[in-house]
């Protein structure tokens, strides 16, 4: 072999060598990942917006409701007391949980649920909740629901006679577009 081929076959294997070492390059480096909460799997430890959009979706389903609670014998009302509907999401149910002890329906002193409130939600969670008024018949109702499940909570006073202020939720499913009934 004359010693041009033999420089020419070293100046080969070198340049080989060098980009071997260089590694494969397969483009550009992967994006950072979203902030905590911006993207992913919906959670119950992380408000995420997205995760209440089905909710903000005008839909034909309707909760028609009535407030009947009773302790012994201490009957309860809600007559111009403010009714709240929440949309279920894992962290909503796990905020139900935290608050009455259940994610499926609970009727508790105020001040026991008031004691278990965690910090001041996430400021977009007020833009998904809806708010109606109870009547004088203890009656309520929340039309345009897209279908799902909610979270129906009063706060119930006792009429003519002794007893806690009761907070009282009850988790509700909306289905094919029709009124449903809740009674608390």
């Amino acid at each position: 072999m004359t010693s041009a081929r033999i420089l020419l076959a070293s100046a080969a294997l070198f340049f080989l060598t060098a980009c071997a070492s260089m590694g494969p390059t397969l483009g550009p480096p992967p994006p950072p990942p979203p902030p905590r909460g911006a993207g992913g799997p919906p959670s119950a430890e992380v408000f995420r917006a997205q995760d209440f959009s089905w909710s903000a979706v005008p839909g034909k389903g309707r909760i028609d409701g009535h407030l009947s609670f009773r302790t012994g014998q201490a009957r309860y009302g809600c007559s111009g007391a403010s009714v709240i509907l929440t949309p279920e999401t894992l962290w909503t149910r796990r905020r139900m949980t935290i608050l009455y002890n259940s994610p499926n329906g609970s009727a508790l002193p105020v001040s026991e649920v008031r004691a278990r409130t965690p910090s001041a939600p996430n400021a977009d969670y007020s833009a998904f909740v809806r708010r109606t008024t109870c009547d004088a018949g203890e009656r309520f109702s929340f039309p345009g629901l897209a279908n799902g499940a909610w979270f129906v909570i009063l706060v119930a006073k006792p009429i003519g006679g002794a007893g806690p202020d009761m907070a009282i939720m009850r988790r509700v499913e909306v289905r094919n577009g029709r009124v449903t009934g809740v009674e608390l």
